[in-house]
């Protein structure tokens, strides 16, 4: 059995608010950084209910000045059975 690691959508996304907080940017200030015409995709995230695209962690990585790795919250709860 091997421990796979699996993201906490809702530590992650609390863990957004508090880097866009710690940024100074709004949710607003998000919304015209990625060009949404709502901040509905970011509250989204905020609230763990969906995860930013790749590309758009990329990007949200960049604005917040941290790692990817800095954003996600996993935990190793999966276990799955690797066979040869």
């Amino acid at each position: 059995m091997v421990n796979l690691p699996t993201i906490d959508m809702i530590r992650t996304g609390q863990n957004i608010a508090r880097l866009r907080r710690q940024a100074g940017l709004s949710v607003r200030d998000l919304q015209d950084i990625f060009g949404f015409a709502t901040p509905q995709a970011i509250y989204k995230w905020q609230q763990g209910v969906a995860l930013p695209t790749i590309d758009n962690l990329v990007v949200l990585a960049a604005v917040l000045q941290v790692r990817m790795d800095d954003i996600l919250v996993t935990d190793t709860v999966t276990q799955v059975q690797i066979s040869a």
